[in-house]
């Protein structure tokens, strides 16, 4: 073999062996479909499954027909909304004040939102009740929601904040030299070009306080106030109920797909038409 065709044997074998960066993804991809895609397609199969083994429907038909079920499921859309729209309430008007001010907003926002969220979770909510039971706040709609605003409220402000921050500061000037005052600025310019963040905060917060059970059981008597959550938890405790838990868990998950398609399609108007004019 000569010298020449040598080196182009030498230069074929590094170009085959080259290592490429979307490797790096190999180990994701594994990892979700050990983690992710086999649980799900295990509760799939349990979700149909009779308690004699065969295939049925009834699991899902249980959950119109179970009264104690709906009012569970009632009891978690009422604490989805209502923490989700006391986060939205507070987290808009504070991350407006943030992007808006000259001060160190890093320095704050790390310090007084972002930091209490390396504390434990559990710490945290057993703080809060600690907190209730010195204030004697009994209602249990309050404690709930309360406390899921206590853990959820930086999930709706971080994504507000991060458009706010990042807004083309020309529009607003625009709209201040066509003659518009602060609040129609901000009814015309900011708010819907804050769209997005607003979006993201409200799917970062509702979804996950509606399948929430641990904060409830902490803040409140188990036996007062169910949430789905609840009711999902206690049939995976019993192995005889795999299959109504599985279906349950199919329900919610299709709740959070619809969720996310509603609010991708809102998102994706709402640009169009920022876009549009």
């Amino acid at each position: 073999m000569t010298q020449a065709a040598a080196v182009e044997n030498k230069k074929t074998k590094k170009r085959r062996f080259t290592f490429k960066r979307h490797y790096f993804a190999f180990p994701y991809f594994f990892l979700s479909g050990l983690f992710i895609v086999i649980p799900l397609i295990i509760l799939f199969v349990y979700a149909f499954r009779g308690a004699d083994g065969g295939f049925t429907f009834s699991n899902f038909a249980s959950f119109f027909t179970t009264p104690h079920v709906l009012r569970a499921m009632g009891n978690s859309l009422l604490i989805g909304f209502a923490t989700t729209a006391l986060c939205l309430a507070l987290a808009y008007p504070v991350a407006l004040i943030l992007a808006n001010s000259r001060f160190n907003k890093t320095m704050i926002l790390v310090l007084m939102f972002v930091l209490p969220m390396y504390i434990n979770s559990l710490l945290r909510t057993l703080a809060i009740k600690s907190l209730f039971d010195i204030m004697g706040i009994e209602n249990n709609f309050w404690r709930i929601t309360i406390a899921h605003v206590y853990d959820f409220f930086p999930f709706m402000l971080l994504p507000i904040y991060t458009v706010l921050v990042n807004m083309d500061k020309s529009y607003l000037e625009a709209s201040n030299d066509l003659g518009g005052n602060t609040l129609k600025t901000w009814a015309r310019v900011t708010l819907p070009l804050s769209v997005p963040g607003i979006v993201s905060g409200i799917l970062m917060v509702f979804m996950p306080t509606v399948s929430m059970f641990a904060v409830r059981d902490i803040v409140i008597n188990r036996e007062e106030w169910p949430m789905f959550g609840n009711i999902i938890d206690g049939m995976f405790r019993t192995e005889s109920m795999y299959g109504l838990g599985s279906a349950y868990a199919m329900i919610l998950l299709v709740m959070v797909m619809v969720t996310m398609v509603v609010a991708g399609r809102v998102n994706a108007k709402r640009q169009r038409e920022v876009q549009g004019k």
